[in-house]
This record gives structure tokens, sequence and C-alpha cells, in this order.
């Protein structure tokens, strides 16, 4: 029976059983789109990455992402979290990893950075693909309903609910407090119906709800909902981390300016996460994004096909 080999990392979090669960297939080769979308549904986490030869050998590798139900662009944890696991091999491909890696997307190439203490990889920082996108925005009443709160905890006062990516599409929108946001309960039904008035090219319909506070307004508290892509909750979402902050940068008025931020999600789930994300504007425009995180090793094991 032939079988492939998987390692489980838990991405942006130094603490096993806590941040959020990726299973990473260091070498997917043989593997056909369907069987690789039955292991990400079997595995049932928010993604599954799969690790091809590189089309291009400049490159590191070619990475495939998918989550339960579908192949998307882009992710930030899973990049974090294949970088870490591929770090900890002697070669990737014939080729011994360093500290640099280039990974090839649908959404574009991704560069990585490795951190190391004692020799040991510890953390990974990658650089989102594409530059900002902003749009359409979205209505207060769309994003009250999806997420189970009244339209008056939605904050309005910095900026409007809107659509903002990075690489991958999320709805983004900030809530009053934390309480508020520790209250939403995605709603099945809502996310239907926003998901026909708003749906992106890519993905379906996701949602990331975030609440700060006026002493420390670059740290922020964040929740995400995916219900239709059968992640009810993220408990670490990088991509949408990456696309709010680059936002948020941009509505700043100064021109040039590089701004660190520290996102903290996945406590209501009890997989407490913590995101690095760096943002450089300059000229007034948005321009490198990264996000970074540490990670641990969790399960290692085979699948049978």
């Amino acid at each position: 029976m032939h079988s492939v080999d998987y390692v489980t990392v838990d991405v942006f979090t130094a603490e096993r059983f806590a941040g959020n669960q990726l299973a990473v297939i260091p070498d997917a080769r043989g593997l056909s789109d369907q069987q690789m979308q039955a292991i990400a549904t079997e595995f049932g986490y928010s993604e599954v990455t799969f690790v091809l030869p590189p089309e291009d050998p400049t490159n590191t590798a070619r990475v495939r992402i998918f989550t339960p139900t579908t192949e998307i662009p882009f992710a930030g944890h899973p990049n974090v979290g294949t970088a870490f696991v591929l770090g900890w091999q002697a070669e990737i491909f014939g080729s011994a990893p360093g500290d640099h890696l280039r990974f090839e997307e649908r959404a574009g190439l991704v560069e990585v950075a490795l951190s190391r203490a004692d020799g040991a990889v510890t953390s990974a920082r990658i650089v989102a693909p594409r530059p900002l996108s902003i749009g359409p925005m979205i209505d207060v009443e769309t994003i009250a309903a999806c997420a189970m709160v009244p339209p008056d905890a939605v904050r309005t006062d910095n900026h409007f609910p809107v659509r903002v990516s990075v690489g991958l599409p999320f709805a983004v929108a900030e809530l009053k407090d934390v309480a508020a946001l520790s209250a939403a309960r995605p709603n099945v039904t809502a996310f239907e119906a926003a998901n026909k008035r708003y749906k992106p090219d890519e993905d379906s319909f996701s949602l990331f709800l975030y609440a700060r506070s006026t002493e420390n307004p670059w740290r922020l508290r964040a929740r995400m909902f995916a219900p239709l892509d059968n992640v009810i909750e993220d408990p670490a979402t990088g991509s949408a981390s990456a696309a709010l902050s680059a936002y948020l940068v941009s509505l700043l008025p100064e021109d040039t300016i590089d701004v660190d931020l520290t996102i903290e999600q996945g406590v209501e789930m009890g997989r407490r996460s913590i995101i690095e994300v760096s943002v450089s504007k300059y000229g007034g425009v948005v321009g490198r994004t990264s996000i970074a995180g540490a990670c641990v090793i969790a399960m290692r094991g085979s699948i049978s096909l």
C-alpha cells in the first residue's frame, strides 16, 4: 500500500497544542489533486500544505495549499509552518535548506526567512506575495448579521468594513471592544447571504474581526470566521493579519513610515496565537508587508493511500 509522510506543526506559538494547527506533506510527488483535497478534508485543519519540486530550480519548492473544501492561492500560517518544517529537514529535493527559502504559489512567489537558536529553526517570517488591494466596502448590517452582534458594535470611525487582500481576500471590520469581539458567533445563513452579495473571485466570504485600545493601537485582538470553507473559526490567520495591517497603515497620514504590529488571535478557542506583522509605507504607498511567528512540531506520521 502506498503512503506519504506528514508532519503537523502548531504555528504562531512556542507552546505545543496552542496556535494554529497545520499538516505539511513534505514530499507530495505522485499525489493527484483529488488526493490532496481528500487529505485536507480528512485532517479538518484550516489548511494543509503539499510540497512539490519547484518549476524554477532557483526557487526552493512549489507549495499548494488546501482548505477542507478547496485549494487557495495563499495563506499565512501555512507558509510559516511549511517553512519551519522544511527548515528542519536535511534537504529539500536534493538541496540543503538555508535560512532563506522561496515558495512558488498560485498567488506568486513567497519569500521566507528562517530564524534559528543554537542551530535549530524556531520561527519564520514571510513576505506577502501581492500588493495591498482594497474594496469593496461592506455594509455594517452584513457584518453584524454574520458575527451575530448588534450593528452598533461595529466601529466605523476609523474605517468602514471592507474587503482587503495581500494574496487572499477577507472582509475586515473593527468592533468597539474586546468584549464585543469575544461575544461574536458566526451565523452560517448570514455568511451564505454575504457570499452571494460580496463573493470574492478567490475563495468564499470570510470575516476577520478585530478590536484595539487607544493605549496600544498596534496590539490587536482578532478572530476569523470562514464557515463556508468548513472553518467555523481559525485560531491564527496570517494572510488576514497581513492584509488588515497593510490596510491600517495605508490609512495613516504619513507618506513614509514603518509600523510593527502584534495580533493576538485564538484566545476564545483556547489556542492563543501571536502574529507579528511589519508594514513599510513609502511615498504614500504600502510596500513590503511581512508576518512572522514561532512554531513547534506536534506530530509525525504517514497517510495510507
